[in-house]
């Protein structure tokens, strides 16, 4: 039963609660030595989306997928390329749309459900090579989006798929948007929602008519915002339907290959839901890891310039946790 026993040894000592463990990674965290090389890959809609390389001709890529509000500069994702290069992967980082400095060009924006760009990034990445082994890996909402993936294509899944990887994710999205309101949380909330007022007040300027901003002063919990903003935005009827249609959880039963997910049991921005534990220990592909700390895309560890997650991803791309 692929429930495995984890091996972090914790953060370091003054990172002594979730909070911290999520909060200071984020800040103050670098990464040295990555120098992308940018490509702008038009999409099926006219629209686009920048994909970062790390490109040596190796036969096995990595496709790496941001968090909320991220992009292929963060500090997780970085780590985690240099990382992969090193143990000779190509690594392709996307940026999901309007993520890498640029606007988009369409009305929708990205979300935690949709799997279309990924697929096309995909599509895109064997086009140019011919990859024989692919690893999909996402961190927070980006491996929601893998998995969601993973478990929606299922048996037709590309061979060249090997493997998914998934760090800290909100697999069941509802009950991370409850989790967002807790007044503990509020520096998330709120860091999260000036940034994704700033952009849906673009696309209200850009497509005049189609969102009314005066729904703004009827925002009181993340629920709201998903109702009138997010759920429109992105094609859905309203933020039970988002929630519904974008929770991986409800698709990962249908996973075809082996694939980790690693969710810290102080993470404060998930639940216990997100944490599938009985869905693991029936899924002859599910590789569950919940270690008592590590935050939210943090799994720091003492005098070690990568992440247990990043060192943990690796192990699972090349097979070494399969037997535990």
């Amino acid at each position: 039963m692929p429930v495995i026993h984890t091996a972090y040894p914790g953060a370091p000592a003054y990172q002594y609660n979730g909070h911290l463990q999520t909060i200071i990674p984020s800040l103050t965290r670098r990464v040295e030595g990555v120098a992308y090389d940018r490509e702008r890959l038009t999409l099926s809609d006219d629209d686009f989306v920048d994909l970062d390389w790390l490109r040596q001709t190796n036969d096995k890529l990595l496709i790496l997928t941001h968090g909320l509000e991220g992009d292929s500069h963060r500090q997780y994702i970085m780590g985690t390329a240099k990382l992969f290069a090193q143990a000779n992967y190509d690594v392709l980082a996307w940026n999901c749309r309007s993520c890498s400095g640029t606007m988009n060009k369409a009305f929708r924006l990205y979300n935690h459900g949709e799997i279309g760009d990924l697929g096309e990034v995909i599509q895109y990445a064997l086009r140019v090579h011919s990859y024989r082994e692919i690893v999909l890996m996402g961190y927070s909402m980006g491996g929601n989006i893998i998995l969601k993936y993973l478990g929606v294509h299922g048996a037709t899944l590309h061979p060249s798929i090997k493997r998914g990887i998934a760090v800290s994710s909100p697999t069941d999205l509802g009950a991370s948007a409850r989790l967002l309101d807790r007044p503990g949380n509020r520096f998330y909330r709120n860091r999260f929602m000036k940034k994704l007022v700033r952009k849906v007040a673009q696309k209200a300027i850009q497509f005049p008519g189609r969102l009314d901003m005066a729904n703004l002063r009827r925002v009181r919990q993340w629920r709201d915002f998903d109702n009138f903003f997010s759920a429109p935005v992105n094609g859905y009827r309203d933020a039970d339907d988002f929630y519904e249609q974008a929770s991986a959880v409800l698709f990962m039963p249908a996973i075809p290959v082996p694939v980790l997910l690693l969710n810290a049991q102080n993470d404060p921005l998930l639940s216990p839901e997100c944490s599938p534990a009985d869905l693991a220990e029936t899924h002859p592909m599910i590789f569950l890891e919940t270690p008592t700390s590590g935050g939210h895309v943090g799994f720091m560890v003492s005098r070690d310039l990568h992440t247990y997650a990043e060192r943990r991803a690796l192990a699972f791309a090349q097979g070494s946790l399969d037997q535990q």
